[in-house]
């Protein structure tokens, strides 16, 4: 009898340590266990939604059919990007990863009606400072 009381007292103690439970009574640790568990829930399927948006956007991206070409020119290049299909925040992550590159855009063409088209002419940074340090 004692072994059954020691093992439930046991339980408990353990119930209510993993829930930060400040409860003494049985019936409070039991009731902070269930409220505990169902914010365990909440969590897994807040984290599941999260899982499923993502999946969701990175097989749309990776689908997200797009041509792009680079062409040399005497100080920098011309780059066109053409995709059949218009992306939210495609442009601005161009523009980011040309800066990365270092790459200035001097002059740039724009279309994002059905289809996304970008013709834009950037100057290498590595050219511009060649320059400076000859001037």
């Amino acid at each position: 009898m004692n072994s059954r009381k020691q093992k439930r007292a046991a339980l408990y103690q353990q119930l209510r340590s993993a829930t930060n439970s400040t409860s003494v009574t049985t019936t409070s640790i039991v009731v902070d266990a269930t409220r505990y568990i169902e914010e365990l829930k909440e969590k897994v399927q807040k984290l599941n939604q999260d899982i499923a948006t993502l999946q969701n956007s990175d097989e749309q991206s990776s689908s997200l059919p797009m041509q792009v070409t680079v062409e040399t020119l005497e100080k920098g290049f011309l780059i066109n990007v053409y995709s059949e299909k218009n992306c939210p925040g495609l442009l601005v992550s161009i523009l980011e990863a040309f800066e990365r590159l270092g790459l200035e855009v001097l002059d740039a063409r724009v279309s994002c009606s059905n289809n996304y088209r970008l013709e834009a002419v950037s100057e290498n940074f590595r050219c511009r400072m060649k320059d400076k340090l000859r001037a």
